[in-house]
């Protein structure tokens, strides 16, 4: 196994729970890989880096690797607030008569719509969601077997009638703007609700395709049953991965970190094994790559041993971001003008004024230039998770967007610490004093992402959550049963079917597929 981030540990979990003997070779000092607690100021304040909250992990993969025995507990997350630039906030508990009341203030006619909304889109949800645990079929492809993939895969969506087939395909294809246009009238509700459609996205909210993200984020559960919840890990992040790690040695897989792999060894078109940089050798019969596939296939491997077509593929594929996670600790708790008995900050605090304002930070990123009033989807975990700061202070995630997507390629310290300095000044206008309230401050962007995470263009998801980079078509035309153009050598990164949020959904499938072609061969 390539790579110890969550989905290389889900795939060594499921192979070693069947009989197989896993080595985990990860390159870092510890496993996790964009799923990590990191304590950047001193072991008193424990902060999630980069990945923050739960949501789309299958219950499957939960209760099979008995990841709630290994110490993987998640607590649900709270109200959704939003303050505005006029001095109003919206606060949405998902209580139906208080978030009806809070719509209301600002348009009766969103108030009305919003349960007609939601139900409209978790039917849509209820069909496609299977599809996130299904193997893509090779479609095109007139192999018997191929064949027989792509009938099921129609069989699986027997659910769509006429209408709703038409609104899988709207989803998949619109903007989350015109979606949401379609909707609502006010300006500040669809800047709240277009938050799921551009996280972590290269693409505005005018963007093709951002309804889908926006679908992507609401069909997952955090293990409760219910779709759309979110919630925070107990001990962070890095309180997943550990877990899932535990898991993997539990049922005889080895991991071994400051191995960083150099080169994946082929002999007559077979991986037989992997080379560190150390000079080690590693041979197995079966190697599986964690690692983002431009790493995997352009770095890894030589390209005369790869077919042409594919390794164009690779090279086209978009991991383009505008990301930057900055991380603080807090003296206390920030108090909003807008609402000053707010109490309960354990849900997402949002600096989303409007579509317009949403476009306008990308457009700006788009042009050369981070933006001048930024996005940021924040919250504080620490309001029910009481291992992660000493008593009385808290931290506090925020994840901003946008910045030249270039900044990937070199650091840019001063222009990352300017426009930290405009998403705090941003949380300062609504919450007076709240720059007085940090202790730290870490801040992390496109350039630490991708050269100290592994995750190239600084990309959350190893590869943008396009139309065109989906399902069948993920990372490449068919290849994305987690297969590669090698033998013996897989692919379960969070550029596969599946990936984008830490799901093991990769892992999981990587594992089966494994497994299935194991059987074949004996």
């Amino acid at each position: 196994m390539i790579g110890g981030g969550h989905n290389g540990l889900v795939a060594a979990a499921y192979l070693a729970r069947a009989g197989l003997r896993p080595l985990v070779l990860e390159a870092r000092d510890n496993t996790g890989g964009a799923a990590t607690t990191e304590t950047p100021w001193g072991p008193e304040f424990k902060v999630t880096a980069l990945s923050y909250v739960m949501s789309l992990m299958p219950p499957t993969v939960i209760d099979d690797l008995r990841l709630r025995e290994h110490g993987y507990r998640v607590v649900p997350m709270g109200p959704s607030f939003a303050p505005f630039d006029d001095g109003r906030a919206l606060l949405l508990t998902e209580d139906p008569v208080a978030d009806h009341d809070e719509l209301a203030a600002f348009s009766k006619a969103d108030a009305e719509a919003m349960p007609r909304f939601d139900a409209w889109l978790r039917g849509v949800g209820d069909v496609l969601a299977p599809l996130l645990l299904r193997t893509p079929p090779r479609v095109g492809s007139r192999r018997p077997g191929d064949l027989i993939d792509q009938l099921r895969l129609a069989w699986g969506l027997r659910g769509l009638d006429v209408r709703r087939s038409a609104d899988a395909v709207r989803l998949f294809t619109m903007s989350v703007s015109d979606v949401l246009n379609e909707w609502f009238t006010s300006p500040e509700i669809k800047g709240l609700m277009a938050v799921n459609g551009i996280i972590g996205t290269w693409a505005g909210p005018e963007a093709p395709g951002t309804a889908y993200v926006m679908m992507h984020h609401t069909i997952g559960d955090i293990g409760d049953g219910k779709m759309g919840g979110w919630g925070y890990p107990v001990g962070g992040m890095g309180a997943v991965s550990a877990a899932i790690r535990r898991s993997a040695e539990s049922f005889g897989a080895t991991v071994r970190t400051g191995s960083p792999v150099e080169r994946i060894l082929v002999e007559g078109g077979r991986a037989v094994g992997v080379a560190t940089g150390d000079g080690r050798e590693f041979r197995a019969p079966i190697v599986v790559a964690a690692t983002h596939p431009k790493l995997t296939f352009l770095r890894h491997l030589d390209r005369s041993e790869l077919p042409a077509d594919f390794v164009t593929d690779i090279e086209r594929l978009r991991t383009r971001s505008g990301t930057v996670k900055i991380n603080v600790a807090l003296a206390g708790l920030p108090r909003f003008a807008a609402r000053p008995d707010l109490t309960d900050y354990s849900g997402a605090i949002e600096l989303a004024q409007s579509l317009d304002y949403l476009e306008r930070a990308f457009q700006d990123a788009r042009e050369g230039r981070a933006a001048a009033r930024p996005f940021a989807d924040t919250v504080i975990p620490s309001t029910v998770d009481d291992s992660l700061c000493p008593p009385g202070s808290h931290v506090m995630s925020m994840f901003t967007q946008w910045v030249p997507h270039t900044w990937a390629s070199e650091p840019q310290p001063d222009e990352l610490a300017a426009y930290a300095d405009r998403v705090i000044g941003e949380f300062d206008k609504h919450a007076p004093g709240f720059a007085d309230l940090i202790l730290h401050r870490q801040v992390i962007g496109p350039h630490e992402m991708e050269h100290e995470y592994g995750l190239i263009g600084g990309n959350i998801f190893h590869g943008e959550l396009s139309p065109d980079q989906l399902f069948h078509l993920r990372p490449a035309p068919g290849y994305a049963d987690f297969t590669t153009p090698i033998r013996g050598l897989y692919q379960c990164s969070s550029a596969t079917h599946g990936g984008g949020g830490v799901t093991g959904i990769a892992g999981y499938l990587c594992s089966r597929r494994i497994l299935k072609d194991g059987r074949r061969r004996r």
